[in-house]
């Protein structure tokens, strides 16, 4: 079992996540990868941290290259990264990746990376944590499944958004890289989280998901891939895609849906693909607070 964190050279935000992580654990220099220094983890000798010199969402073939030139089958990987708004809101966030339709930012059309559920909500509700205990005036929030690149190993993305000012901020940085800290030092692997914490896939809303968001805080659940409503129209959404969403998440044990954000229709359509799939809808009121 391995995982390994990869930061980008071409990102503010991700260059200030990746030294909060030096920073406030100890890491050892131990080979290069793209001419940039690998780090092992002094502690966990299962972490590696590794810089690449592209996009993030755009640095396709990842996996090869860490098995070419590291000797690396990692079991989990973790993209620190900036996330870009229109609004510019400064946001701590979370996210699996894949496109649900044509690959506009990087990844494979209508194809999905297996996500990490159990774990990414974990880091969703210690970002909040401590961005509360660092008086953050941050949104700290999922995001919807939206981009690339594609890679066939479980992944999340850690992100410091919306914009240049707030990529450049060391401190909201430093929040997420303790919080992956926190979280690694904490249960490291999906497979170690308890198996009776549910695990969904959200369909409605928009893309920060704050539906699905306030609910994996106050509730014993967890969210892999989620849906946004702007998705929900032929060629995005049908049962095949439905299914791509349910087998790229681990351990999924029902639908839940934002209703409010969808359209009556869709409502009634889901049900008849969820009874070929195996699945039902869920309620809030099926699970317990926390």
């Amino acid at each position: 079992m391995t995982i390994v964190i990869v930061s980008s050279i071409q990102d503010e935000a991700s260059t200030n996540i990746k030294q909060g992580l030096l920073e406030l654990d100890e890491w050892d220099s131990i080979n290069t990868f793209f001419g940039k220094e690998v780090f092992q983890h002094g502690k966990f000798s299962d972490v590696f941290m590794v810089t690449i010199p592209d996009k993030t969402i755009l640095h396709e073939e990842l996996e090869q290259q860490l098995k070419d030139q590291l000797k690396l089958l990692p079991s989990q990987i973790l993209f620190i990264s900036r996330h870009r708004s229109k609004s510019g809101n400064p946001t701590l966030s979370t996210h699996p990746i894949g496109n649900y339709a044509l690959a506009e930012f990087g990844g494979k059309t209508r194809m999905l990376t297996p996500a990490i559920p159990r774990l990414m909500t974990n880091l969703l509700r210690t970002m909040k944590q401590k961005a509360i205990e660092n008086k953050l005036i941050h949104e700290v929030t999922y995001e919807v499944t939206h981009h690339g690149p594609f890679l066939k190993t479980p992944t999340l993305f850690a992100e410091v958004g919306s914009d240049l000012e707030e990529w450049k901020k060391k401190k909201p940085a430093l929040v997420v890289a303790e919080s992956i800290l926190s979280v690694l030092h904490d249960k490291k692997y999906e497979r170690d989280y308890p198996t009776d914490t549910p695990v969904l896939i959200g369909i409605g809303g928009g893309h920060y998901a704050p539906r699905f968001t306030t609910f994996a805080l106050e509730r014993n659940v967890a969210f892999g891939h989620m849906i946004p409503s702007y998705h929900v129209k032929p060629g995005h959404i049908d049962k095949q895609m439905l299914k791509k969403a349910i087998d790229a998440t681990s351990n999924v044990s029902g639908i839940y849906l934002d209703r409010k954000a969808l359209p009556s229709l869709f409502k009634k359509e889901i049900e008849s693909w969820l009874e070929d799939l195996g699945l039902s809808l869920v309620s809030s009121t099926d699970f317990k607070e926390i």
